[in-house]
Parts: structure tokens; C-alpha cells; sequence
């Protein structure tokens, strides 16, 4: 009798152990959960918005000729200031200037013909037709010369403003076209900046607005750039506005900035880890303790710092937020608090 009152015993403990795991696993609710939490607190958070720009000289050109032939002269200074008009090269124009001879030839011999005609016309010595050809033949050549002396002027390429000259491209005899780039010529005496910011932030931006720029990684102070104008329309594919501001200082055409805006005063703000937020289609969550319990709660978020968000709305200040586990906890579940972490302890 004894070894059937084991096996009896051993066969119910079994059935118990079993039933209780089909408990659990019907109800997951009811399982306990270990869980680290913060205090939810009002933090001083820096009303900064941060965007990234590039830094753009006051005046930029590319250097291509008009039209295509021998580079007969090349005088690009490297990297050296040159005023408006310095000539930086010249195509051959031996054609053009042979074309130019011939039509002040032929336009003298016009024009001789022509005063002479008039003084037939004034006794009536020829009819006015006669005339208006000679005439009209001096105009033709006159426009000629003129078109003549435009081609050999598109055969000189000539510095379009002051500015520094970027590196040659091209070598002397070479034969280029209006697609080649013979150098660049950037006006860097004045610098500005291109930035793009989210439309929900345009009101911060107007015209004189004074903004931070950190031109270098942090390795020098930052430097101070001022809006003057923005583009008239949002970018309907981003949704971002661009803006250009005055750089006051020096940096490289090109490079890029970090720009950072004064959002206003500093406030203070319930911040949580970034990690705790339990993203949705259309909402956003956080698990809280009440009672022994897990709460699932909607928020609404705000201002993102590193590893930390804003939560504006959906919790207050004193509720005990999960910050870890938050995956395994479920809607009104027994969660057990096994430490209670500071804000900065959850984002190192």
C-alpha cells in the first residue's frame, strides 16, 4: 500500500504543477515581473533646436568659356585675390580678327560709295533707291563688325568679380568647349550659411535673428551667424524650410556647421529615457506602477535631448515610470520594483 499512496501523491503534485502552468500561461497577467523604475520629476532641460547647414561663400562662379577652341592664354592665380575684369584666359581668334579686317575694308569702300552717292542725290544725280542701297550696304557692315567683335569678346574669359581663384583645371593649349571648367572664383570676404529646419519651428525664424554656429566640432568657441531671408515655400517632399544667415567670422566654403537656435527660456519638464517609450501606429506609451500593478499610459513628447525625451502630457510629476523590463510587463500586471534609478543613471 505504501509505494501506490507515493505514486498518488507524486501523480497529484504532477496535475497540480501542470493546471498551475495552464493558469500562468492563460493568465500572463498574473505573473510577477521585476522592473526598474524612475520618479517621475521636473527636470531644467535647454530649449535649443539643433539643425545642420553648410557654409557658402558670398559669391561663387565657374569659370567656362562661351565658346569652343585653343586656350591661346592662361593666367589663373591659385588661390590668389584678383579684381572684377582680370583677364584669366583667352581662346584663339585669329579667324574672328581676319573676319573683323576684311569688314572694315569692304565698310570703307561702303561708305565712300555712299557719301558720294549722296552728293549725286542732292543735284539729282541718281533716284533715291540708288541711294538707300549704298546706304543700307554701310548699316549691314556696321552690324557685321559689331556681331565680329562680339564672338572675339565671348573668346576672353574674365575674373566676374572680385573673389579668391580656386586651382587651374585646364593647361595652355589646351582645346576646350563651353562644358569645360577652366577654374572657380569664390567671393569669401563675406560667408553664409544654408540650413534647413521642420516647418513646426518656422516661428522661430525671422529676418535678424541672432543663432549659434559650431564651425569646428566644439574645438573653438562658437561663432555667430544672423538670418537675413528664407525660402518663400516649405519643401513639400521633407517638409523642411531652408534659411540663410551672415556668418560673422571665417570658415571654408562647403564646410559643414552645426546651427543651433534659442528655442526661448529654459523650462522645466517631466524628461524620460528615450528606451521606456513603447512606440505605436498612432500614439506613444509608457508603463507605470500603481498599486503593485503595470499601467500602460498614452503620452504626448516634446523636445528630444541625448537618450532623453519630453513627456508633455500623460504622466506627472511623483508617478514611478518603468525604465527596464518594459517589454515583459502587460496591461495590469503584477510588476515587482527591484530598484529605483535617477534620469541620468538610464541614459549613460
Amino acid at each position: 500500500m505504501k509505494p501506490i499512496y507515493l505514486f498518488g501523491i507524486i501523480f497529484l503534485s504532477l496535475v497540480a504543477c501542470k493546471s498551475k502552468k495552464e493558469e500562468i500561461k492563460q493568465n500572463p497577467g498574473q505573473q510577477l515581473v521585476t522592473v526598474d523604475v524612475i520618479v517621475a520629476s521636473a527636470q531644467k532641460i535647454s530649449n535649443v533646436i539643433e539643425a545642420n547647414g553648410s557654409v557658402v561663400a558670398n559669391e561663387f562662379a565657374e569659370l567656362r568659356p562661351e565658346v569652343s577652341g585653343r586656350v591661346v592664354f592662361l593666367e589663373v592665380a591659385e588661390g590668389s585675390f584678383v579684381k572684377k575684369g582680370t583677364i584669366i584666359a583667352k581662346i584663339n581668334d585669329a579667324d574672328l580678327q581676319a573676319q573683323i579686317a576684311k569688314t572694315k575694308v569692304l565698310l570703307n569702300l561702303a561708305e565712300i560709295t555712299e557719301q558720294r552717292n549722296r552728293k549725286l542725290l542732292n543735284v539729282n544725280g541718281i533716284n533715291q533707291n540708288d541711294y538707300d542701297i549704298a546706304l543700307n550696304q554701310v548699316n549691314s557692315l556696321k552690324a557685321d563688325l559689331i556681331y565680329t567683335q562680339t564672338l572675339i569678346d565671348k573668346t576672353v574669359i574674365r575674373a566676374p568679380f572680385d573673389g579668391i581663384m580656386g586651382l587651374r583645371q585646364i593647361s595652355p593649349g589646351a582645346y576646350i568647349t563651353p562644358t569645360t571648367i577652366v577654374a572657380t572664383i569664390q567671393q569669401v570676404n563675406k560667408l553664409k550659411l544654408d540650413f534647413t529646419i521642420p516647418e513646426n519651428y518656422s516661428f522661430l525664424i525671422h529676418k535678424g535673428k541672432k543663432v549659434d554656429i559650431d564651425t569646428d566640432g566644439g574645438r573653438t568657441p562658437r561663432k555667430k551667424a544672423t538670418i537675413y531671408a528664407t525660402e518663400p515655400m516649405v519643401n513639400a517632399t521633407t517638409r523642411n524650410l531652408k534659411v540663410r544667415a551672415y556668418l560673422e567670422g571665417t570658415a571654408n566654403p562647403g564646410a559643414f556647421v552645426k546651427i543651433y537656435i534659442d528655442a526661448g527660456e529654459n523650462s522645466k519638464s517631466i524628461m524620460v529615457p528615450a528606451n521606456a517609450i513603447i512606440p505605436e501606429a498612432r500614439s506613444k506609451k509608457l508603463v507605470v506602477v500603481k498599486d503593485g500593478k503595470s499601467v500602460f499610459v498614452d503620452i504626448v513628447t516634446g523636445v528630444r535631448n541625448t537618450g532623453a525625451v519630453e513627456v508633455l502630457k500623460g504622466i506627472s510629476v511623483g508617478d514611478t515610470v518603468v525604465v527596464s523590463g518594459v517589454l515583459f510587463t502587460r496591461p495590469s500586471g503584477k510588476v515587482k520594483v527591484r530598484s529605483v534609478l535617477k534620469l541620468e543613471d538610464t541614459i549613460r
